[in-house]
């Protein structure tokens, strides 16, 4: 696959993008080759295209400007590779409730935009399924590793999501590449190891780990240097809900055969799950807070209800 297959994949396929449609693609200086690349791809669509490039953002699930909130609001279709996440931002949530269907592609690189869309997403989409219909209505879901992860999450009524990147309806939300079956829960408690990718180290090297301790659906205790920083500076703006265990997630796409480094693409990586800190007010959660850090976890053994959860596998 070439970056124009790619962009043609995320478009055509994910976006389902019609020629009656405004299409925006919001992108800032360091993502502008993939951005431009989505643009091109849409201008074949639609002649109701535009792109919005500012500066990189401070942070992941920093609000944007304004006229780039303004821009994806204004549109039937938006997809925002960008360096910073919009992810978990209230200019997406805002940008759906008014209709417009969105991807963002937080930290692409040209890398991972065609290995994570040189997948068939109607596959993605059953392994979804599959997955959803045997965690949905459990009352705890346990992950455990040889790593040492053993943890416990109670979804209580949050709603279990599927990420399939199939984004065809008002209002729909996706994350290129994508590829995942998530929840945020009311409750967790245990311990879980990082041993696959987790900002700001990228991919582990073998052997290395970080470690978290959660009680009451707080971490409490936190091995690295770095990431416990990054959660306290968080904290001296809003407090406890920096510790906030924000979501499990279980990755489904089989086209990603082994980890490489990219948050965005390892967590969709079939056979593995993760587990982020921070914001999930954007899934499902009442947790606003200024980041969210996904750490992933490889050859984990799922548990709904006791019962061993069948995960895809590349």
């Amino acid at each position: 696959m070439s970056l124009d297959d790619a962009a043609r994949t995320a478009v055509e396929q994910c976006m389902a993008l019609e020629a009656d449609e405004s299409c925006a693609i919001i992108t800032d200086d360091k993502r502008w080759d993939i951005g431009k690349a989505l643009y091109d791809t849409a201008s074949e669509i639609t002649d109701d295209v535009t792109i919005t490039c500012y500066p990189v953002g401070n942070q992941h699930g920093e609000e944007p400007p304004a006229s780039v909130a303004a821009a994806m609001a204004a549109a039937d279709v938006v997809l925002a590779p960008t360096t910073k996440s919009l992810s978990h931002t209230r200019a997406r949530g805002n940008a759906n409730e008014e209709g417009a269907r969105i991807a963002t592609l937080p930290g692409i690189t040209k890398e991972v935009m065609i290995t994570g869309l040189a997948a068939d997403y109607e596959t993605i989409d059953q392994h979804c399924t599959d997955v959803l219909a045997q965690v949905e209505g459990a009352e705890e879901i346990r992950v455990t590793t040889e790593a040492g992860t053993d943890i416990t999450f109670e979804p209580g009524d949050r709603e279990w999501f599927d990420d399939t990147g199939l984004c065809h309806d008002p209002g729909d939300f996706t994350n290129l590449p994508a590829g995942e079956v998530f929840v945020s829960p009311e409750n967790v408690n245990g311990k879980y190891v990082v041993d696959g990718t987790m900002r700001p180290h990228g991919l582990l090297e073998d052997g290395q780990t970080l470690e978290f301790e959660v009680e009451g659906g707080s971490v409490t205790e936190i091995s690295d240097d770095e990431i416990r920083e990054q959660v306290e500076t968080a904290s001296e703006e809003v407090g406890q809900d920096a510790y906030n265990l924000a979501e499990l997630g279980i990755g489904t796409n089989v086209a990603v055969s082994e980890l490489v480094g990219s948050v965005l693409l390892d967590e969709k990586a079939g056979g593995t799950v993760h587990i982020a800190i921070g914001d999930d007010a954007g899934i499902g959660g009442d947790t606003d807070a200024p980041l969210h850090l996904d750490g992933i976890i490889r050859e984990p053994t799922v548990y709904a209800d006791g019962e061993e959860v069948e995960l895809p596998q590349p």
